[in-house]
């Protein structure tokens, strides 16, 4: 990979937000990741990995200027889900038992503006249609997991 971000932006943007939720998960190469945009619990960008088994979703709230963390990870689990649902506009919300809400959704292309320093901003366009589709079969996955385990409110 080329490491000027003006040669290969979307690569770029890719290899940072790996970064950001690499940096917070012990046993990263397990997930599958996607970037989803949200509207609650934190707005704004977040890498979200996902895997099926044991099923579960981490959230990581990213920092849109510079794509680097921007709180904690959240995971989500049969643990600690409150709810799970499919917005009808195609995005999802999450809730945990602790009260926390997100409300995201995961665009198939994703514009993203990002600040290399104070005199260089980058502007790529992150092609996921193909993990897009994989994660809203894995929501329906993991809708219908927790639904066999536990009772929603």
């Amino acid at each position: 990979m080329d490491n000027r971000p003006d040669e290969n932006p979307a690569e770029q943007v890719k290899a940072r937000l790996h970064e950001a939720f690499d940096s917070q998960i012990p046993n990263f190469a397990s997930y599958n990741l996607v970037a989803g945009t949200g509207t609650a619990g934190s707005g704004g960008l977040k890498v979200i990995g996902y895997r099926r088994q044991p099923a579960e979703l981490i959230i990581a709230p990213v920092n849109a200027n510079d794509l680097r963390a921007s709180e904690n990870a959240i995971n989500i689990n049969n643990t600690n889900v409150n709810q799970l649902a499919e917005l009808s506009d195609g995005g999802y919300e999450v809730a945990t038992s602790t009260g926390r809400v997100f409300r995201f959704s995961i665009p198939e292309k994703l514009s993203i503006d990002y600040h290399i320093d104070d005199a260089v901003t980058v502007g790529a366009q992150v092609d996921q249609e193909s993990d897009a589709h994989d994660f809203a079969d894995f929501m329906d996955h993991f809708m219908n997991t927790i639904e066999g385990t536990e009772n929603f409110v």
